[in-house]
């Protein structure tokens, strides 16, 4: 206390001084003002935030005898950029109006980010600050999300039976009889369902004028923003949406506000000369009929008002959370925007870990929104030497050895290779899960955008014109084509000479050259320590000495089976032999999973 009334002392000698909004304030950001200024609008008009800079820079001053902390008043003033104003965030992207109830072993029940349409029972695993990491009971680690404590993608106990949804029991339950029930669920697990007054609530049901379910409109496809479909409200949850795109599956749906600038009504394509991906089927037929009816009931009115462009700028500085390693917030900057969206640079990092992310996303924050809800800030890189280490010290520059490449399974790595989040070898490396629900893994990186099965519509060369620009759209790399079909040739000459074969064909003939990997599949292998990996690769026929660098690495079963010839041979530094013989048994592990 004595520190405050010693800054308060000294504070008139202050030249200039900028204040942060106390919790919940709905004003600017940051308030830059002078004692002249301050003395014409007079003492007796004291501003509501003034009181907040004491507290404020009292966090932020340096104990006697240690070095400086870092803190946003002097980095902005350093950098000489202006923090991103309150105004421009959303209710739930600023200051909460309480603290995180939530503990960890609490249950409750919310929305699986890869499959938005799915209610699923959750475990709260992890709370930092304002925000909780949530489990899927049944499930590995991996498939663990960040959520805020105030998000309005999870629900109390009981509000999937409430409400008419489908609630998916935890794995293993589904192939009981008897329906799940909760109340011997929490019994059996001597769980806690998380208090009802913990969740984020309207004060009235809300339901959005005009929207119904089955309506049709046309929506921007958020995993390639340049595509335009044809979709359908399946659910509405208060004041937000489900959109689903006909004939996609549920992967690619997702919620939003009734306002949200990525739907419009039907014919906003046609009106607007915009490439429209229609579904298979007499869609124009359909369309025209649509247009003619007035008003249609099955479809968006024309007439609705959509929310404007946010007023994000560039050089707007921001706390946004990490999504690479989504257990940590840092400082960021706004370097470019459009419309609807913000990219996101992290003060002190390379230019290759920019992101997209919507405006109004749930994981970009104002400046002070870490400090006011108990979250730690990860500082820009070239601070880091004014606070001190943070963590276990890793290779890649700007990295303390926090999170890892395999989600939350594992809170901190000590290798650069296949550990850490930011090294070059999993930089542009797509999440290689096995989908939590169908089991499937994910399609390459390097091939087109996924289609629905039945229409080829949905790909980006269904509306291409005459003369179109092709250089900007993914089409596959003729060069890794080649080096795959090589591969193939080498390994597997009965699959080259008819792509039609299965692998099984060869089966009995690989298993007599590598006989340690008969009777296993990716499944069993997965589950490996990296002591079972080092084993293994001690047994195969010229491979004893490489298995020590698998031990240092720390590759286990799940990142043995990620493998690919290149990182076995570039990254691993292991011959051509003994890494052909690993690498296709990692083949023979999957193709005996698949069959």
């Amino acid at each position: 206390m004595n520190v405050v009334f010693l800054l308060l002392e000294f504070l008139p000698f202050l030249k200039t001084w900028v204040t942060l909004p106390p919790l919940g304030y709905s004003g600017k950001t940051a308030l830059a003002c002078t004692w002249e200024e301050k003395e014409k609008r007079g003492q007796s008009e004291r501003h509501p935030r003034e009181t907040f800079i004491f507290f404020f820079v009292f966090d932020c001053l340096a104990v006697p005898g240690k070095k400086k902390g870092w803190n946003w008043v002097s980095y902005l003033e350093e950098e000489r950029m202006p923090a991103a104003p309150l105004k421009l965030f959303r209710e739930y992207q600023s200051f909460p109006q309480g603290r995180n109830g939530f503990k960890v072993g609490m249950k409750l029940e919310g929305l699986d980010p890869e499959h938005p349409s799915r209610f699923c029972v959750l475990t709260v695993a992890e709370v930092q600050g304002y925000r909780m990491r949530l489990h899927f009971d049944g499930y590995p680690e991996c498939y663990d999300f960040w959520v805020n404590a105030d998000s309005s993608d999870i629900h109390p106990v009981g509000w999937c039976e409430k409400t008419s949804h489908k609630l998916l029991p935890p794995k293993g339950m589904e192939k009981k009889k008897k329906e799940f029930n909760w109340t011997s669920y929490l019994k059996n697990c001597k769980a806690q369902a998380a208090p009802k007054n913990l969740f984020k609530t309207l004060s009235t049901p809300v339901t959005p004028s005009g929207f119904r379910l089955g309506m049709k409109l046309e929506a921007v496809d958020k995993k390639n923003p340049s595509l335009m479909c044809v979709a359908t409200i399946t659910d509405m949850v208060d004041n937000r949406l489900l959109i689903h795109f006909d004939n996609w599956d549920e992967s690619y749906d997702y919620w939003c506000e009734a306002g949200s600038p990525y739907i419009r009504p039907v014919g906003y394509c046609q009106e607007t000369g915009t490439p429209l991906t229609t579904p298979p089927g007499m869609w124009k037929e359909k369309l025209i009929s649509c247009l003619s009816q007035k008003p249609c009931e099955l479809c968006l009115p024309h007439n609705y008002v959509f929310r404007p462009a946010h007023g994000f700028q560039v050089n707007m500085k921001l706390e946004a959370v990490d999504r690479r390693n989504p257990i940590l917030i840092r400082v960021a900057t706004i370097v470019d925007k459009d419309d609807h969206r913000i990219k996101i640079h992290f003060d002190g990092w390379d230019g290759n870990y920019d992101f997209w992310v919507d405006a109004d996303s749930p994981d970009v924050h104002p400046v002070g929104w870490c400090a006011k809800t108990g979250h730690a800030l990860q500082v820009p890189l070239g601070a880091v030497d004014r606070v001190g280490p943070v963590g276990q010290a890793c290779p890649t520059p700007g990295c303390h050895g926090i999170g890892h490449v395999r989600g939350p399974r594992y809170g901190t790595h000590y290798t650069y290779v296949f550990g850490c989040p930011y090294s070059d070898v999993n930089l542009n490396r797509e999440n290689s899960l096995q989908d939590r629900l169908s089991g499937e893994r994910p399609a390459p990186s390097n091939s087109l955008q996924k289609c629905h099965p039945s229409s080829c519509f949905c790909c980006t060369c269904s509306y291409l014109k005459p003369g179109s620009d092709l250089s900007s759209f993914p089409f596959p790399d003729p060069d890794l084509d080649l080096q795959q079909a090589l591969h193939q040739s080498i390994f597997m000459p009965s699959l080259a000479s008819n792509p039609t074969h299965r692998l099984h064909l060869c089966w009995e003939q690989h298993c007599r050259l590598l006989p340690e990997v008969s009777g296993l599949t990716a499944k069993h292998v997965a589950k490996w320590t990296v002591e079972e990996v080092v084993s293994f690769i001690q047994r195969l026929p010229g491979c004893k000495e490489q298995a020590s660098v698998f031990r240092e690495e720390q590759i286990d079963g799940e990142a043995f089976l990620l493998l690919n010839q290149s990182d076995i041979v570039k990254i691993l530094s292991i011959k051509l032999g003994p890494a052909l013989k690993i690498y296709n048994a990692i083949l023979m592990f999957k193709s005996a999973e698949d069959n």
